[in-house]
């Protein structure tokens, strides 16, 4: 989740470029990490396995002869957060099978354990990064310390101005840095997270124990944020990105003129949670993905017809009624598109893009309008793959279409892309050029109508 796989869609690890692993077998995905930093993670995304676990995170190092713009920490700790359901993922599959949504979950977990479930230890008056990602299906999150300041340092592979906050909310799918100095009195403290925006507020705890600690917790954990949406909306305007500080390459991050830059065009997508068929579906820009019997990737490579149709979502919303189709938008190499997400529903949506990152240019409330580009940020805004939108709201970004492919854009909340909040967009040079996308891989796996190409 956030790795680019550039000019090599062939190992993203989605159903539109893969076929799935077959049962008591392995595939051994080869790929480059080129051009990217940051804190990343990976996950099954087939079925509903993901509920299952099976998800880690990614650290992807700066080269050494590169300065990264704060001290090396003492320690660099992974944090993966996200709620969690009694029932296994076989069952929550089959009620979204049987055209219902999932039921609240049952809490939270801290690298797959409960409450007071995991230690991090750390040594009074040292710093120490930790990487939070939150893996959840369906449920915002809020990250604190208590005690503690958290200072912002990266997004997702850019170096952010270095804000401190006393708690951060982490939407689904989202990846960050913080810098935290265990600077308190030494003894055990509560690492906090809770649900953000749900009627009933789940907890759960892991300890930040200082080695030579004189005593364990104590009390409970602190509150945090709850269902308080400009406070969050806030929070996300106030992320910037460090214009001095290098990224992965020896040059600063300021150096991207990205307001500067032609749009080639403008994409809006609107989420919506239509009954099609009598069963709960989910929607971008009123069409309800389907899975091919083919991998959109294979079928395009080998020029197999009948398995997806170019321009089978349109570019904006209709207001129609929904249906269900394998939907791919084209898009052209080079191209630099303004995508809208629009928010009518009551719900926060995270949203993603493979193989790309994007400029997180303007968020709000209301209705987008063309206007709307006067409140832009085109100076210092974050670059990230990963968004919120918040309910009756949007958020606009700017993106660089520079890595050809077939690449899924989705919902983070995990039910909704199982039920079609999803689409793939096949980012396409008549080139057909190595130096543009590498080839086929020689372990490829075939299905459906590639068999015996």
């Amino acid at each position: 989740n956030g790795v680019q796989q550039r000019r090599n869609s062939w190992q993203d690890g989605v159903w539109g470029t893969n076929c799935p692993i077959p049962p008591g077998r392995n595939f051994t995905y080869v790929l480059q990490v080129k051009d990217q930093i940051g804190s990343y993670f990976y996950f099954p995304s087939l079925a509903f396995h993901k509920a299952a676990g099976g998800f880690g995170g990614i650290k992807v190092a700066s080269r050494s002869v590169i300065p990264v713009p704060f001290p090396p920490p003492a320690g660099d700790y992974t944090i993966l957060a996200g709620d969690w359901f009694k029932q296994n993922h076989t069952d929550l599959k089959s009620i979204l099978d049987s055209g219902h949504d999932l039921p609240s979950p049952d809490g939270l977990l801290i690298n797959g354990r409960g409450s007071n479930g995991y230690k991090f230890t750390v040594d009074q008056g040292k710093t120490y990064r930790f990487r939070i990602s939150n893996v959840g299906l369906t449920t915002s999150i809020n990250f604190r310390i208590h005690g503690h300041k958290i200072v912002l340092v990266e997004v997702e592979g850019t170096h952010t101005l270095q804000n401190t906050y006393d708690s951060l909310d982490i939407h689904l799918g989202q990846s960050c840095s913080v810098l935290v100095t265990a600077d308190q009195p030494e003894q055990d403290y509560y690492i906090v997270v809770s649900t953000r925006f749900t009627s009933q507020v789940l907890t759960t705890t892991s300890i930040l124990h200082y080695s030579n600690s004189a005593g364990s917790v104590s009390g409970l954990p602190s509150g945090g944020p709850t269902t308080e949406i400009d406070w969050s909306l806030n929070q996300a305007r106030s992320l910037r990105r460090n214009l001095s500080a290098s990224g992965p390459r020896p040059n600063p991050q300021g150096s991207y003129h990205y307001g500067l830059i032609n749009v080639t065009r403008t994409i809006r997508l609107a989420n919506s949670a239509p009954i099609i068929n009598g069963k709960q579906r989910y929607a971008v820009n009123s069409v309800s993905f389907i899975a091919a019997d083919t991998p959109l990737k294979l079928a395009d490579y080998f020029k197999i017809p009948g398995v997806f149709t170019l321009g089978s979502i349109p570019y904006n919303p209709t207001g129609g009624a929904a249906y269900l189709k394998t939907s791919v938008m084209a898009a052209d190499f080079r191209g630099y598109v303004e995508v809208v997400f629009e928010n009518l529903e009551e719900a926060v949506q995270s949203w993603h893009v493979d193989g790309h990152h994007f400029f997180v240019v303007g968020m709000a409330r209301g209705q987008w309008l063309p206007a709307s580009r006067l409140s832009y940020n085109l100076r210092d805004t974050i670059s990230r793959c990963t968004v919120q939108v918040y309910p009756k709201s949007w958020t606009a970004v700017y993106m660089p279409l520079d890595n050809v492919g077939m690449w899924n854009i989705r919902s983070e909340n995990w039910a909704r892309q199982y039920l079609g909040q999803q689409f793939y967009f096949r980012v396409f040079s008549p080139a057909k050029s190595w130096s543009d996308e590498y080839p086929i891989p020689s372990n490829a796996l075939l299905c459906g109508r590639a068999l015996g190409h």
